[in-house]
């Protein structure tokens, strides 16, 4: 492992966690929107996280192959963190809402709202939220290690 690994292994976390906020922020905002541009409800979203640079096939065993090999070549990026591989629907049905009134109704007078739910999306986000405060931690604990190394040497 390099120097700075440790800090670009927190630093994709942070990038991964700020993209599935903003993905429950967008659930949050479109939790009442019953028609978007292809006349459905809006789908929640969820997003989709892969080991950074996790190579699969034959490119797995030669990672392996090289990583057994101590004379391995710099500048390679270090194997570890997490990437947003996808952000997908969420396939669970749409809830069926009980308001005659609506102009989105149908004739028995239910409405079709997203399948978002408010208190399962603010969840999420409070462990979006402390999953982040966790990688600024270890991102902050490197640095005070890198300065504390850097101190031994004058």
């Amino acid at each position: 492992m390099g120097l700075f690994d440790a800090i670009d292994i927190a630093g994709s976390g942070l990038t991964a966690e700020r993209v599935r906020m903003d993905v429950t922020a967008e659930n949050l905002a479109n939790a009442q929107t019953t028609r978007t541009a292809n006349g459905q409800p809006y789908r929640r979203q969820e997003v989709v996280l892969a080991q950074h640079g996790q190579p699969s096939g034959f490119q797995a065993q030669l990672a392996g192959a090289e990583a057994a090999n101590p004379t391995k070549a710099a500048g390679q990026p270090p194997a570890g963190g997490v990437e947003v591989s996808e952000i997908v629907a969420d396939r669970t049905p749409d809830q069926q809402v009980y308001d005659p009134g609506n102009p989105e109704a149908n004739a028995q007078g239910y409405v079709q709202m997203p399948n978002i739910s408010t208190v399962t999306e603010m969840t999420d986000l409070i462990s979006e939220s402390r999953s982040y405060q966790s990688d600024v931690t270890a991102m902050q604990t490197a640095k005070s290690m890198f300065t504390a190394t850097l101190g031994l040497l004058k």
